[in-house]
């Protein structure tokens, strides 16, 4: 994209995921101030990312870099043809500032700690050359930037209800003066049903987009980057301010009134499986393409007007709308602030000491156990999974089996569209491996095969017996979730939301304990082979 001036007082830089056009710099136009949004090879390769997840990020750059030129910004939009040859961000940015006689420097601050520290180091080498540089917050999430560390501390674990609780007072959303809407804050426990043959053939179909981008595969292959998944002619993510506003309408009108019922279901039987009531707006959350204060109002104005007299609209009751805001007023923002304030120790965290290797069939979707290759075999498809085929599936298989946190992270952050460090981290080596200790969670969400066929029909046409915990047949989740609990019984019987599970298992005759051990250590061995 050409821009039309041959020098700029600033440049001020767009990263991938700060497409938020609500932000103050874009409140007024400036003919001396020249924005960048560039692919950039570093970007493209720190991680062996998913095709379809690299294709929304270079194309929501692409249209937003469109629609701030036709706003009146000056913008330069530069495609991997023409920054390829810079092994960093710095010599591209060295270059532009040179072109263009730059004496202002400016960003935002970059929501993963690799990236600001790569920004803070050249702000002060920019600094040094007499150009001064300013770093602005994204204006994106609800708890400021400068804010975290009132929040949180380092190393400790603070619960993620209360935080909650505190966000929803402040901002009061869905309390009735002082007092959660309803009379309660949670309702998780209401959230939490399976899906029958009648609710299976009510699934609606997902809302997605078509959108080209053959040009962006092209220069992938040509600029040789490594990629995992398969490409889709239709991303399941929106990629620009319209896509994102019609998918938000669209889980608010079709979804949000069974949303919280079955936010935690999983089934094969349907070929709407893979996207059910869940809203999938995450990459538009992420890229900063919706603000979450957006979202969460949007929802609470459809949940007051579904229950507002004589409304015509589907009901949604409180535990559908609570969830929801939850996930993004609480969880969202909790996870942000966790990250923040315990990097970069917390990159390094391994409580577990797990130290094995990921399998193949993460790659491929080529397994004998059904519930892991349809988790795999969506995440590859689509580039997304929900919450608890993440955590309860594959999060859940890779820590029972002890896989190495490091490798977790780099398929967890490759694989899914919506993966950024700051939200893939906390979630991954806290949340689902139990990495860090228990900052995140007070216990480890270790399971065996029973809550997955209590959640799902996965179980139904598995080649391994769900109800058998021994033998080569038997659900290996079911004799690695107790070699797992008994491994680490020394720390975990400590914690009294797990104690009677170690009650449970000295009930058990010594022979079937042995057997049931032996079958989890064979399952180890034969990992590759599950």
């Amino acid at each position: 994209m050409n821009v039309s001036q041959s020098s700029y007082k600033t440049l001020r830089l767009i990263l991938g995921d700060q497409l938020n056009a609500d932000h103050s710099w874009f409140k007024t136009k400036d003919d001396k101030v020249l924005y960048i949004i560039a692919e950039l090879t570093q970007e493209a390769t720190y991680t062996k990312h998913h095709i379809q997840k690299i294709c929304a990020f270079f194309s929501a750059m692409s249209q937003f870099a469109a629609a701030l030129t036709k706003a009146g910004h000056q913008v330069l939009h530069l495609t991997l043809d023409e920054t390829s040859n810079y092994k960093n961000i710095e010599g591209l940015l060295d270059e532009v500032i040179n072109k263009y006689k730059v004496s202002n420097f400016e960003h935002q601050y970059p929501d993963e700690y690799r990236l600001h520290k790569q920004l803070e180091a050249y702000t002060e080498a920019l600094n040094a050359l007499s150009i001064t540089s300013m770093a602005y917050d994204s204006e994106h999430f609800l708890l400021p930037f400068t804010d975290i560390k009132q929040h949180f501390k380092q190393g400790k674990h603070q619960k993620m209800e209360f935080f909650y609780r505190r966000m929803r007072k402040q901002f009061s959303i869905l309390m009735d003066s002082d007092q959660p809407l309803g009379g309660q804050w949670n309702y998780d426990k209401d959230n939490r049903k399976k899906l029958n043959k009648k609710d299976i053939e009510q699934i609606p179909a997902p809302l997605v987009f078509s959108r080209d981008v053959t040009d962006i595969i092209a220069r992938l292959k040509t600029h040789k980057i490594k990629t995992i998944g398969k490409p889709q002619e239709n991303l399941c993510s929106p990629t620009n301010r319209q896509e994102a506003l019609a998918l938000l309408k669209h889980f608010c009108e079709i979804c949000l009134p069974n949303f919280g019922t079955f936010q935690d279901a999983m089934t094969s039987e349907s070929k709407f499986a893979w996207s059910l009531y869940h809203s999938r707006i995450a990459f538009a959350l992420n890229s900063k393409i919706l603000s979450p204060l957006q979202v969460i109002n949007e929802a609470v104005h459809y949940y007051q007007k579904a229950n507002a007299a004589n409304s015509t609209s589907a009901m949604i009751d409180i535990a559908q709308i609570e969830g929801f805001v939850r996930q993004i007023l609480g969880w969202r923002e909790y996870i942000r602030g966790v990250y923040w304030v315990n990097m970069p120790e917390y990159k390094t965290y391994n409580n577990l000491d797990a130290q094995n290797n990921l399998p193949g069939y993460f790659w491929s979707g080529n397994t004998k156990m059904n519930c892991m290759k349809h988790a795999i075999d969506q995440s590859l498809d689509h580039a997304y999974a929900h919450h608890i085929q993440r955590l309860m599936i594959t999060g859940n298989f890779c820590m029972l089996t002890e896989i190495h946190p490091d490798q977790v992270d780099e398929w967890y952050l490759g694989v899914y569209i919506d993966a950024i460090e700051w939200v893939e981290l906390p979630n991954t080596r806290g949340m689902s491996q139990f990495a860090d200790g228990g900052i995140v969670a007070t216990k480890p969400y270790a399971a065996g095969g029973n809550y997955i066929n209590k959640m799902s029909d996965y179980c139904k046409t598995c080649d391994y017996k769900i109800k058998e915990k021994t033998g080569e047949d038997a659900c290996p989740f079911n004799s690695l979730y107790w070699r797992f609990m008994i491994k680490h019984r020394e720390s975990l019987s400590k914690n009294p939301r797990i104690s009677m599970i170690y009650r449970n298992w000295d009930k058990q005759d010594d022979d079937k304990k042995h057997l049931i051990l032996a079958t989890a250590n064979n399952h180890i061995v034969n990992i590759q082979n599950l």
